[in-house]
């Protein structure tokens, strides 16, 4: 697999970098290929090593002849519905912050939950 094909092919894994209160740090994962974890102080530097790492895996894999995880591009189309199970006094707070927003619940937590 030439460089070119591995990088196309780690494009296609969904990478994350979140702070972490507890580590102090930032941590980055890309979970669809392992389970470990990239951390340090400096956003833009964890970003690059995680994609370093991505491109590493995905190196080792191949040179092992084991078939990679199935990529984040690979998966499932969402339709943008799902069920959430709160308790009853949350559920009746939310609603009526919707409804003091003007709003339906539905649109008050997409709002809510786009900001998350």
């Amino acid at each position: 697999m030439t460089r070119k094909q591995i990088k196309e092919q780690a494009a296609r894994y969904a990478k994350f970098v979140q702070w972490s209160d507890p580590d102090q740090c930032f941590i980055g994962r890309c979970p669809s290929l392992f389970d470990g974890a990239v951390h340090g102080s400096d956003e833009a530097k964890v970003y690059k090593e995680l994609c370093e790492t991505v491109e590493e895996w995905i190196e080792l894999l191949n040179q092992d002849g084991a078939p990679l995880p199935k990529s984040t591009a690979d998966k499932k189309q969402y339709s943008g519905k799902f069920v959430l199970r709160a308790e009853p006094g949350l559920h009746r707070r939310l609603a009526l912050k919707a409804q003091a927003a003007g709003e339906s619940l539905n649109t008050y937590c997409v709002k809510t939950l786009a900001k998350a």
